[in-house]
């Protein structure tokens, strides 16, 4: 599996299943963002919640399957979950509702929180399960803040932890963004930084976390 971090909330995630090749990609954002937004060509799009940054399909070619809402779905050997959950702690009343994504890809556990806005119950940590990758919002303002991501790592206890959806730089439109190094000195571990993600499931740490920062 590559996982291949594109900016904001999306991720490109490639694998192969039974020799079909899988390009699966979650929440491309727009130009508002001041990012650039590259076209991909994919199998398989996630949206977690039908904001413009996070909802540009205008950038994906082919004719993927689009899933952008809570369910379960199963297709080309990609089991897919979507978990209700709110893009802040008042129940939805201010920035409405997100979509959780829990993805098993040959034997490999991925969970994309999207934009949340509160920390998880019960139930969510029940439905999401043992998750070996965790890409995590820890920006704030938008959504759960650096202090409350790594409240949910701990929830969680994933073996990699990939930071999402920070001030990447001085151009980006959410200037009020908590920074990459807020959540790096608060959390702690070692910083590993990589263009991209290559794993199998053997490969997983099994002692420790490891905090993983993809570049874009």
């Amino acid at each position: 599996m590559i996982i291949k971090y594109i900016g904001h909330s999306c991720f490109k995630i490639q694998d192969k299943i039974d020799s079909e090749n899988i390009n699966l990609v979650i929440d491309p954002f727009d130009d508002s963002v001041n990012l650039k937004m590259p076209t991909l060509e994919t199998n398989l799009v996630l949206i977690s919640h039908d904001h413009h940054d996070h909802n540009n399909i205008k950038k994906i070619k082919g004719n993927p399957l689009i899933i952008n809402s809570p369910g379960e779905y199963d297709t080309k050997g990609v089991m897919i979950e979507g978990i209700d959950s709110f893009h802040d702690n008042k129940n939805g009343d201010e920035r409405g509702k997100n979509t959780i994504f829990r993805i098993e890809m040959n034997d490999l556990s991925i969970a994309h929180l999207g934009d949340l806005g509160h920390i998880l119950t019960a139930q969510h940590l029940d439905r999401l399960g043992i998750i070996d990758i965790l890409l995590i919002p820890i920006g704030g303002i938008y959504t759960i803040d650096f202090k409350q991501a790594i409240e949910i790592i701990n929830q969680i206890e994933p073996r990699i932890i990939i930071p999402m959806h920070y001030k990447i730089n001085d151009k980006e439109g959410a200037q009020e963004l908590d920074s990459l190094e807020k959540f790096t000195k608060e959390l702690g571990l070692e910083v590993q930084e990589e263009e991209k993600l290559k794993i199998k499931k053997k490969e997983l740490p099994i002692d420790e976390m490891e905090l993983i920062v993809l570049k874009i």
